[in-house]
């Protein structure tokens, strides 16, 4: 667990400050940062909230070389995990992040306080995340967000459906006037040890992201503020030296994939009278990107064609993804209320292609391109929320809330063309496009739903050192039915600088449509006969074969309680935090049958299931994974002010999470006649331990007159990537391991400023997979590591401000 290693270096840490502080003269003149994420109350500061809340700004965001808004955040907020897996088909480009060890469809993500879509995709292979259809972070340039709040505190009650980790709430940026333009360009400068290669010494992954944004009056008394930015990544490549082959070569591609990312945003606001605002705000981002699939030898009899590739293949997965999203609203006060009306659409599109492939069973006269076919997702919500405060009792004042939210969801997949996924006369032969088969008409997917969601939310003070919220939610969802959820939170001042608080709360999410009708599908011939073999959903003739039932919501406990220390310029939060999950949706086990095998075993009995529905193997998703996570954590910040040395802002954040299993399903004796788990050894143990069991960040900022500079050390635990192999002989491990980023700064007297720096300074690397579970060089490092395994990236920065 090492809860006394992380707890020993945050307490060392504000020891150190403390001491500092009585040193060194403080500010005292930080203007406090009001929050809007987690209360409803008006004018709570970040450290008088009832629950944990990290406040990230702009400025932040961008004081390091990348400018993927995930990572920055994975850095920046140690309970968020940002991976970077490779060979995962989508996944390579769509990635997702979790807080505190859940899925990342359990955290809900909003932008300036309304819910935002999630993506198309869902992730169906070894990744973090598997199953999940998440909010891709990445779609929302840094330079268009004003600051982030980070909730993390179960929300189901306040704001709906997958809240259970907690909100990431990005507040986009709002201003009438100046501007700002930032170039920052870099690569990666490392090197490391292979097994079968030696040493490699590599320069790759040059990417350059140009940003910028400039504030407009709107007519008179409003603003339009408009963000812009471009990102081009050349790919990394990781792999080592292939031993298979003959001269021995590099014939892989592991790491990041080549990307086009063009983002724009617009936000605009207008006051109409006196009491009324009219806002709004659209964002699109269409992103072009290519990873890698697995190389195919030249001896691969099913899958290569040698008068087409005589020196085998690497077939490349492209991914063109489109998102919109928009929304519009007013808000004032009527009859005493705050009235908030607002209307916002989302829509992710992606379409997937495959090139440097063929279709092996059309054979020598196979194209070696296709198209295989997408995904569309869209919702459309609609958002009235009241409040005001009031006198009642020994309350005073009582803030009221109420409202609703209806919402709108469609999922659609659309096939590829006839040559990603069929048969050829070459019978023998593989069939499809090779690395990524198309969808076929029969996965093809036209589905809706509605929600409507009602809520209550009182909050506060019971006593001058009292504070107490209350608040239930009702949605209702034309697939499923209900569901009730409730929140309490308090929060006791025995000082002014000395206060605890915590909380209790249940808390849901609704099966996604994603999860509950995504399929995809391969044709196999058995004996001349073909059979599908894929994902299927759980309520079609195939998954109700093995057993599968509709999607029920996954439901939680959650339980919080944590102390506020703040003392002149110091400040110390630590909060403790148990979540319990039950009937969490998964992936399940791929159930396979067969022709040839004995009446009565599992593989006959599954194959007898199926083959009337064409099919021969199967996975869908299930309910009925329980997971029982406990953690802490602890952020502690101090600012010193010095006339000589200059301004010091020190954090020290870390997080101890331990996750476990508690209760997985099996198939039931009615299926087969010997039960088998459907979410086995392998993927209990990356939901166990695919996560680093603690991550600690130290950070310092420093400016003095022109200069200034940020050094950040980011201390994670060691990950198992577990392997399929029951004694536990094909797993391996990240290890621990301290990444240091480092940046320096100047700004000249015309505005403009260059900074130079580089993240992973002293080139650190996981560990690397054994030979024995590597035999192709493909991938020496394991997906699951917390940092990637990229090496040093080292990049310089123009930016300027008017």
């Amino acid at each position: 667990m090492h809860y006394r290693s992380l707890l020993f270096a945050a307490a060392s840490a504000a020891s150190l400050w403390a001491g500092v502080a009585a040193a060194q003269p403080a500010a005292d003149t930080e203007v406090e940062e009001f929050v809007v994420t987690g209360t409803r109350a008006v004018g709570r500061t970040r450290l008088e909230t009832l629950a944990p809340v990290d406040v990230i700004t702009t400025g932040t965001l961008q004081q390091r070389g990348t400018t993927e808004l995930a990572t920055a955040l994975a850095t920046t907020v140690p309970s968020i995990n940002f991976p970077r897996p490779s060979n995962t088909d989508g996944t390579d480009t769509i990635r997702p992040a979790t807080l505190r060890g859940q899925g990342p469809d359990q955290t809900l993500v909003l932008v300036n306080g309304t819910r935002r879509h999630a993506t198309a995709l869902v992730n169906t292979n070894g990744s973090v995340g598997r199953g999940s259809a998440a909010v891709d972070l990445n779609a929302i340039p840094s330079t268009a967000i004003e600051r982030i709040e980070v909730l993390r505190d179960g929300a189901s009650a306040q704001y709906g459906s997958d809240a259970i980790a907690g909100v990431i709430n990005m507040r986009l940026r709002e201003a009438s006037s100046g501007g700002g333009l930032s170039v920052t360009t870099g690569g990666y400068v490392t090197s490391f040890d292979g097994f079968y290669g030696g040493t490699r010494d590599l320069t790759d992954g040059q990417t350059t992201t140009v940003s910028g944004w400039q504030g407009l009056n709107l007519l008179g008394d409003g603003f339009l503020t408009l963000s812009a930015e471009y990102r081009t990544r050349e790919n990394t490549n990781r792999s080592d030296v292939d031993p298979r082959v003959t001269p021995v070569r590099v014939t892989s591609r592991f790491g990041d994939g080549d990307a086009d990312d063009l983002t724009f945003y617009a936000n605009a606001g207008k006051p109409l009278g006196d009491n009324w605002n009219l806002y709004g705000w659209y964002g699109y981002e269409h992103r072009d990107a290519s990873s890698a699939a697995t190389y195919r030898l030249p001896t691969d009899a099913t899958q290569n064609i040698l008068a087409v590739y005589p020196n085998g293949y690497l077939p490349l997965i492209t991914t063109d993804t489109e998102d919109n999203s928009a929304g519009v609203g007013i808000k004032g006060e009527w009859a005493g209320f705050n009235v908030d009306l607002n209307l916002v659409y989302g829509k992710n599109d992606i379409d997937f292609g495959v090139q440097h492939t063929l279709n092996p069973s059309l054979g020598p006269t196979s194209p070696t391109s296709f198209q295989a076919g997408g995904l569309t997702y869209d919702q459309a919500v609609f958002g009235a929320d009241f409040s005001r405060e009031v006198e009642v009792g020994l309350v005073k004042p009582l803030n009221v809330a109420f409202g609703l939210e209806a919402r709108r969801e469609n999922y659609k997949i659309n096939p590829g063309e006839p040559g990603s996924y069929i048969r050829g006369p070459f019978t023998t032969l593989a069939l499809g496009s090779r690395g990524f088969t198309g969808f076929t008409p029969s996965n093809i997917v036209d589905v809706d739903r509605d929600a409507v969601g009602v809520y209550l939310d009182l909050e506060g003070n019971l006593t001058e050192k009292l504070s107490a919220s209350a608040a239930v939610r009702y949605e209702d969802y034309s697939d499923f039915g209900g569901n009730t959820t409730g929140k309490l939170s308090a929060r006791y001042d025995f000082t002014p600088e000395f206060a605890i608080r915590g909380s209790v709360s249940t808390g849901f999410r609704a099966p996604a449509l994603q999860q509950q009708y995504y399929t995809a599908t391969s044709i196999l011939y058995i004996n001349g006969v073909p059979f599908e073999t894929g994902t299927y959903p759980s309520v079609s003739p195939v998954g109700r074969a093995l057993g599968g039932k509709p999607l029920e919501p996954e439901t939680s406990d959650n339980y919080a309680l944590g102390f506020v220390f703040r003392k002149g310029a110091f400040e110390l939060t630590v909060d403790a935090y148990q979540i319990k999950v039950q009937d969490r949706i998964v992936l399940s086990e791929t159930l396979t049958g067969s022709a040839t095998a004995a009446p009565g075993t599992n593989a006959r009995v599954i194959y007898d299931l199926l083959s009337p529905y064409g099919a021969s193997a199967a996975r869908f998703f299930i309910n009925g994974v329980d997971t029982d996570t406990k953690g802490v954590d602890i952020v502690a910040h101090y600012k010193i002010v010095d006339e000589q040395a200059g301004t010091f802002d020190l954090t020290a954040a870390g997080n101890v999470n331990d996750f476990s299993v508690t209760r997985s399903p099996t198939t039931s004796a009615t299926i087969l006649p010997t039960p088998v788990s459907l979410f086995a050894r392998q993927a209990t143990l990356r939901f166990e331990d695919g996560a680093p069991k603690h991550k600690l960040t130290l950070q310092g900022d420093w400016k003095r007159q022109n200069w200034g500079a940020t050094l950040r050390s980011t201390f994670y635990g060691d990950v198992l990537s577990p392997g399929t192999l029951a004694d536990g002989s094909a797993d391996s491990h990240t290890g621990s391991q301290g990444i240091v980023d480092l940046e320096g700064r100047y700004t000249f007297p015309m505005g403009l400023t260059v900074s130079v720096g580089a993240d992973n300074l002293f080139d650190g690397y996981p560990l690397q997979i054994a030979p024995n579970l590597n035999t192709s060089g493909a991938a020496p490092f394991s997906s699951f590591s917390p940092f990637g395994f990229g090496g040093r990236f080292v990049y310089g920065r123009l930016s300027y401000k008017w």
